[in-house]
């Protein structure tokens, strides 16, 4: 089944008395690229985390959010920084002497105006063990993987008809392609006697065997037969991809160039008008089918 790398997810949780929301969103990438945006006061969170992502996910550009607050009626209690506060009245001494030798009296600081210079109150947040909070955050985080799996796999589904429906079009394509290069033939053997009738007229001596080379060259030049015949095994390999239920999306990535490569010999061999148009018509239909193929992991 073919996962894509476009999807997203949203979780909640609760426990000792902690509150958290996370969500996780990807879209499509060469490799697998996290970004994670954590409290960094737990204590080893990120880490754990980033492990347990890169074992769930192959592919994809990766966000990973997650807010964490203190449940109602579980707030912590702030406490004053002794150092802090010594560092704040030093600074208001130095203040004050300073505005005595300029001459300006200064209105004297409340025990509000101390504690609310920075750094002075802080919480008890950062000193405490928060090993349990993280461990409960982990055993919440499958939840989340699962959600994000269903809908990339949605996604994917939805994808796999997708690119299912571009393949049966470049079959249609190849299989017109064989019939155009089929009735171009006679023409182009008619093209061939023409253009040595000519050359008989004109020219007093002519190398029949060299003239016979020239053609033969130029027929096998003109011969589509070997972009058609890989154009199908292409084909089937695209469908044994998609049947895949193993990540394939570089395969996918590989596959493309190659189709892309059969379809530009094949118009630049073309020489004929029907021949041409079904050529473009096919490179039309792997370009957009490349498009979908970047999506996929």
């Amino acid at each position: 089944m073919t996962i894509s790398m476009t999807g997203f997810a949203a979780g909640r949780g609760a426990a000792l008395g902690y509150a958290w929301t996370w969500d996780i969103r990807s879209v499509n990438g060469k490799g697998l690229d996290l970004r994670l945006r954590v409290p960094d006061w737990i204590d080893g969170l990120e880490i754990a985390l980033r492990a347990e992502l890169q074992k769930a996910l192959g592919r994809g550009n990766v966000s990973l959010t997650l807010r964490v607050s203190r449940e109602e009626g579980a707030a912590s209690q702030p406490r004053i920084s002794l150092p802090a506060l010594d560092a704040a009245l030093a600074a208001l001494a130095r203040v004050e002497q300073a505005a005595m030798a300029a001459g300006v009296t200064l209105a004297q600081p409340t025990g509000a105006d101390v504690l609310s210079m920075r750094g002075v109150m802080e919480s008890n947040v950062g000193d405490e063990d928060t090993s349990g909070l993280r461990g409960a955050l982990l055993a919440d985080l499958p939840a989340l993987i699962a959600g994000f799996h269903a809908m990339r796999a949605a996604e994917g589904q939805a994808l796999q008809g997708v690119i299912g429906a571009q393949v049966e079009s470049i079959t249609r394509l190849v299989a017109a392609a064989g019939a155009a290069a089929e009735a171009r033939r006679p023409r182009a053997i008619e093209a061939m006697r023409e253009a040595l009738a000519r050359l008989s007229v004109n020219a007093e001596a002519i190398d029949e065997a060299r003239v016979a080379q020239e053609l033969a060259l130029l027929a096998v030049k003109a011969d589509v037969t070997e972009e058609l015949d890989r154009l199908g095994a292409h084909i089937a390999a695209a469908r044994g991809l998609l049947a895949d239920p193993a990540p394939v999306g570089r395969k996918f990535d590989f596959l493309m160039q190659e189709f892309l490569r059969e379809a530009n010999t094949l118009l630049s061999k073309s020489q004929d008008r029907e021949l041409t148009r079904i050529g473009l018509d096919l490179k039309t239909v792997i370009d957009q089918m490349r498009e979908q193929v970047q999506n996929v992991e």
